[in-house]
């Protein structure tokens, strides 16, 4: 029993550290020294979990955004009206970023993993339950004219490409961001988005 927890302890200082040099540093300039250091774990320890800092990275993109669309999902889910939901996505998407800066940094300046690398297969899956429930809130309400026929991408885009952008400025420290101007988000998503 001792040696599973000692093994669940090494393997949860590992991502802990990841997610904080990943937030700082990036991945690329994250060295597996540096994860290393930043968790407190032996370089045995580390390679009993882990085969390299790529596969670190894939778990933890894979693991923040199953958080974060889960946590999308119900709050979506909550809103049965059209622009009740849209809006209050907008504001979930910045109060999120705001409560978990360091997996928000991951999201969104890091390139998910691909198919075939470590993570890559869990995000894809992720990726295609989320669409598919996304979809399923949207297209009752764009058959009644309320929410325009957009794909998944332009829908993306047009619902949080700007909040997201509000983001990164907020991440980058040039401009902490107004309960006014989250309100002014979510109105310019809706009058995007709506039919």
């Amino acid at each position: 029993m001792k040696s599973a927890k000692i093994g669940r302890d090494g393997r949860t200082r590992i991502m802990d550290g990841a997610l904080r040099r990943f937030s700082q540093d990036g991945v690329s300039a994250t060295t597996l020294a540096s994860l290393r250091e930043e968790s407190g774990v032996s370089v045995g320890s580390f390679y009993h979990h882990f085969a390299s800092k790529e596969h670190v990275f894939g778990i933890l993109y894979a693991e923040t955004l199953a958080m974060y669309q889960e946590a999308f999902i119900t709050r979506l889910l909550a809103n049965d009206d059209a622009r009740a939901g849209i809006e209050a996505i907008v504001a979930f998407h910045m109060e999120w970023c705001g409560e978990h800066p360091e997996r928000a940094r991951l999201l969104i300046s890091e390139r998910p993993p691909r198919r075939e690398e470590p993570g890559g297969a869990e995000v894809s899956e992720s990726r295609r339950t989320f669409f598919r429930q996304v979809a399923d809130w949207w297209k009752p309400h764009m058959k009644s004219g309320l929410l325009k026929p957009v794909q998944s991408t332009m829908c993306y885009v047009l619902w949080l490409g700007p909040a997201q952008e509000m983001c990164r400025l907020w991440f980058a420290g040039a401009h902490q961001p107004t309960d006014e101007e989250i309100r002014s988000l979510a109105e310019a998503a809706w009058a995007s988005l709506s039919g």
